[in-house]
């Protein structure tokens, strides 16, 4: 599977680039240009494709917004390929477009595959796609963690994998332990909330409520409450449906309406419309006989004893309601209480045998942190010493003979997610120097230098599609800058190199040079950027080695560092 690199990048209105585009490609690309001329810009704007902070003052004066553009070639399938799709963008026949635009106002947007997208995504494929190295990143190698890190992309496959399984581990044990300790600090607590709890369900238990009865009960309390008013309303509607009750001899309702339907029955010969309502009669004189039944079973059914049954019923209205009082605003709630204090009580009073559990299982995961943290011990100090001798032997090519590094671990220290082992690298710059950690014995070219040397070595076990330098030669000139150079078309050969670069001796190695020229109408500067070849490359050459690019001194100067560049690159 081929790797990802950056083919062109598009720039526009971002510092003093008004509009630029960057053929850049495979092998080391140069970017040279006067002071001032906005060479930065280049890393600045690979900086905003890869997720870095929007700064609203990169925003060329007078215009609205800066964009910038990458066309990357990308393999179809792996990381890269998954988190596009992921967002919804697309790799156009193994192109991907990357795009960020930042407003005057500060305002930030990114396209992925041609789909507006989080920022964040473009950081997600920054980490598969470029390692950026400037001055900020030279610094960071001052840093333990960043040693730590160079020595474990050193050590390959075998390190990676014995830290994920560390790391795995280790966050097991560090959760069960805070469940522990958790648990522990808190058990006073929790058994006084058990023992509060198991009296409050004891409670709602012993009065056992069941969904609706609150309701049920109040209507019952109604209904007895209004038993002597429900009773004569009974009876006096029975009373004028059936003639039996009726003591003035005044006719009934069956009665009336039996006599309307005989009425009707007697005349209904000469009119059939007349059959219809005697029938309707005698229908509604059966539904008055049903109710009159009715009516009767009501009665004899209207308890005699309804004073100690209204009695009981407010008992009981009396019970839960203090129970929706003290457990929830409603039975509902009471309800839910009975079933969620449950659960805890049950949660509560597996306490100990959960603190059983967690104990042997800290006690089990410690012993495995312990283990798996030795095995990254051994594999660390096994490739630091590897590291140590390969970084010497570049060190010795980089203008640096005599200098030395070593590479310590030391595993005295408290298991953290990425062992216990503390990195250190030591420089010692020449023999009978006591050997002093980088992080304050190196200047800042010995620095860059190491830092170069340290990514050469590591590119071997730990690829990377592009490298991107900005000023990495700081500090150095003659024989060193020229050894950089070679050291870079050398990683070259398997990344993508992208230098931004003020030395020739480094320039002249490239295999595609880019200069950032400055121009201005008066009022407004504002750069473009040309590829350079032939001879206009030896000009830029002949200026970056005396400030002239029509010297003749200088062009002559420019042609033999070319050659020789080329002679040492082959």
């Amino acid at each position: 599977m081929r790797a990802a690199l950056i083919e062109e990048l598009g720039i526009r209105d971002l510092g003093v680039i008004a509009e630029a585009t960057l053929p850049l490609g495979s092998g080391f690309t140069a970017v040279t240009g006067e002071t001032g001329a906005g060479k930065t810009m280049v890393v600045t704007a690979l900086g905003l494709l890869l997720g870095a902070r929007a700064d609203a003052g990169a925003v060329r004066a007078g215009a609205k917004q800066a964009w910038v553009e990458g066309r990357w070639l990308v393999p179809d399938d792996g990381p890269i390929a998954e988190r596009v799709a992921e967002t919804g963008g697309e790799i156009d026949d193994g192109e991907l477009l990357l795009g960020r635009s930042v407003s005057a106002e500060g305002r930030s947007r990114a396209v992925v595959g041609g789909r507006s997208a989080p920022v964040g995504v473009l950081g997600d494929l920054g980490d598969e796609l470029v390692v950026v190295h400037g001055q900020a990143d030279q610094q960071r190698l001052r840093s333990s963690a960043a040693q730590r890190d160079a020595l474990d992309r050193f050590a390959g496959a075998p390190l990676a994998t014995a830290l994920a399984e560390y790391r795995e581990c280790f966050s097991a044990w560090r959760t069960d332990a805070a469940e522990l300790e958790r648990l522990r600090d808190a058990h006073d607590a929790r058994v006084r909330e058990a023992a509060e709890l198991r009296d409050a369900l004891d409670e709602v238990e012993a009065a056992d409520p069941q969904p609706g009865e609150d309701a049920e009960l109040a209507e019952r309390a109604d209904r007895l409450s209004n038993l002597e008013d429900l009773r004569l309303a009974a009876a006096q509607a029975r009373a004028l449906i059936s003639a039996e009750d009726l003591t003035d001899g005044a006719p009934d309702a069956i009665a009336l309406v039996d006599s309307a339907r005989r009425h009707l029955e007697h005349v209904v010969e000469h009119d059939a419309a007349l059959a219809p309502i005697a029938e309707a009669l005698q229908s509604a004189g059966f539904l008055l006989a049903d109710a009159s039944t009715e009516l009767a079973g009501y009665l004899a059914g209207l308890d005699a004893d309804s004073a100690r049954e209204l009695e009981i019923v407010q008992e009981r209205r009396a019970l839960l309601t203090a129970l929706i009082r003290r457990h929830g605003g409603s039975l509902d709630e009471v309800l839910e209480f009975r079933r969620s204090g449950g659960l805890r009580l049950v949660e509560l009073d597996g306490d100990d045998e959960r603190i059983e559990l967690l104990e042997a299982s800290v006690a089990r995961l410690a012993d495995d942190v312990e283990r798996l943290a030795t095995r990254l011990t051994e594999l660390r100090t096994e490739a630091a010493d590897r590291l140590a001798a390969a970084v010497t032997a570049e060190l010795e090519a980089l203008a640096m003979p005599d200098a030395r590094l070593s590479v310590t671990v030391d595993a005295g220290h408290e298991p953290a997610s990425h062992g216990r082992d503390q990195v250190a690298i030591l420089l010692q710059p020449h023999p009978g120097a006591e050997p002093r950690p980088v992080s304050r014995g190196a200047s800042g070219g010995e620095l860059s230098r190491v830092m170069l040397a340290i990514e050469v070595v590591i590119a071997g076990t730990d690829p990377v599609p592009t490298f991107v330098f900005d000023e990495v030669d700081a500090g150095v000139g003659g024989a060193a800058a020229m050894e950089i150079g070679r050291r870079l078309a050398r990683l070259a050969e398997r990344s993508q190199v992208i230098v931004v670069t003020h030395l020739a001796q480094v320039a002249a190695f490239a295999t595609n040079h880019l200069s950032v020229v400055k121009g201005t109408d008066g009022q407004v500067t504002s750069s473009s950027v040309r590829q350079l070849s032939g001879a206009e490359r030896e000009a830029e050459m002949a200026r970056l080695l005396s400030g002239l690019a029509d010297s003749e001194s200088g062009l002559a100067h420019a042609r033999e560092l070319l050659e020789i560049a080329s002679e040492r690159a082959a």
